[in-house]
């Protein structure tokens, strides 16, 4: 899963947490509870929340708030709140703390005034975002999709959901450049930006609207392009997985597998 995990069951109680590899995510936490009520406490990060199953009731600021499953719910750091179950059937949750990569202290203000956010899009985001942090060696595609959620929730809470940056193919050819270069140890989004200048989110607009595209789908066409080459040459797949790239032998598997239509092992098979 990931660097750190945890696990707990119990027959009211299921958690699951661990921190994943990619700036500004301090935790990511999944639990389903039926019973469990959280007394008032503060996080020093930011608490991302979504309810898959069920719905939680939550004080914050002496108010009364509540996340069914199409909410988006942004808890500020350092501010008290609580939290228990609105029915006995429990609820299912996903968590993503964050630290101030994304969120500055000068939006916990409007957090407080505004945490629940209904907005099926960034909803879906978070939750393909949650998707992706399950899964090793996706570090480039949670860092886009990320950075996609936490402009949408600065956008919220500062009431300017602004429109899109236009198009940009002298800075997607920049960054295609720099993915070309740097297929087997592969770029952080961040990285990338400061070497070209550009601010992540137009990074990562300017290259899927030259392209098609998006740069960590781009990453992975490439790889899974050489471990091609390299399986016909008679390269074992674990070896093929370390020279391509990914993180391990069932990384190369499951994209291969979706790019190829088989495993690398029928592949090198004939």
């Amino acid at each position: 899963m990931a660097s750190e995990s945890s696990r707990i069951s119990r027959s009211s109680r299921t958690v699951s947490a661990w921190r994943p590899p990619v700036a500004g995510v301090v935790e990511v936490f999944h639990a389903r509870f039926t019973e469990y009520a959280y007394p008032m406490h503060v996080h020093e990060a930011w608490t991302l929340l979504i309810v898959d199953t069920g719905a939680v009731r939550y004080d914050l600021d002496r108010h009364e708030h509540g996340t069914p499953h199409d909410t988006v719910s942004l808890l500020p750091p350092h501010v008290p709140h609580n939290g228990s179950p609105v029915t006995a059937e429990g609820f299912r949750k996903r968590v993503l703390y964050l630290d101030g990569t994304y969120l500055g202290d000068e939006l916990i203000g409007a957090a407080v005034d505004r945490p629940d956010l209904r907005d099926p899009l960034l909803r879906r985001r978070v939750g393909q975002l949650h998707g992706t942090l399950l899964r090793p060696g996706e570090e480039l595609e949670a860092e886009s999709r990320l950075m996609f959620v936490g402009e949408r929730l600065r956008g919220h809470l500062r009431g300017d959901l602004a429109a899109p940056r236009p198009a940009d193919p002298v800075l997607a050819r920049r960054l295609r450049e720099l993915l070309d270069e740097r297929v087997v140890e592969g770029i952080g989004l961040n990285e990338a930006a400061g070497i070209v200048g550009a601010h992540p989110a137009h990074l990562v607009r300017a290259f899927s609207a030259a392209y098609g595209i998006a740069p960590h789908q781009y990453l992975t066409s490439l790889r899974v392009g050489r471990a091609r080459r390299l399986l016909l040459d008679g390269r074992t797949p674990s070896e093929v997985a370390v020279a391509t790239g990914f993180y391990d032998q069932s990384h190369l598997t499951r994209h291969f597998r979706k790019l190829v239509g088989v495993p690398p092992g029928r592949f090198s098979a004939g």
